[in-house]
């Protein structure tokens, strides 16, 4: 098995679970009844960390997928030579 799929796996489901958290946090902050002040920045940090993972994410996957053109120019290079 690719050993890059270990690493991304955890971040997605990191990712993942970040981007429920936020889902929950809006639909209780969609109640009549305002959050305190201190609720809303929590809520901003959150949403601010989950942005931070999304983005961690995308680059991530970015050399993920360059790492994988890397790899199979390689293969292709060796088997063209042989």
């Amino acid at each position: 098995m690719d050993p890059a799929v270990f690493l991304v796996a955890p971040i997605t489901i990191v990712g993942t679970a970040a981007v429920t958290i936020v889902k929950v946090a809006r639909l209780w902050t969609t109640r009549p009844e305002s959050p305190s002040a201190d609720v809303t920045a929590r809520l901003e940090a959150l949403e601010r960390g989950v942005q931070g993972l999304q983005q961690e994410h995308a680059e991530t996957q970015e050399r993920l997928d360059f790492a994988e053109r890397l790899l199979s120019k390689a293969r292709d290079e060796r088997r063209i030579g042989s």
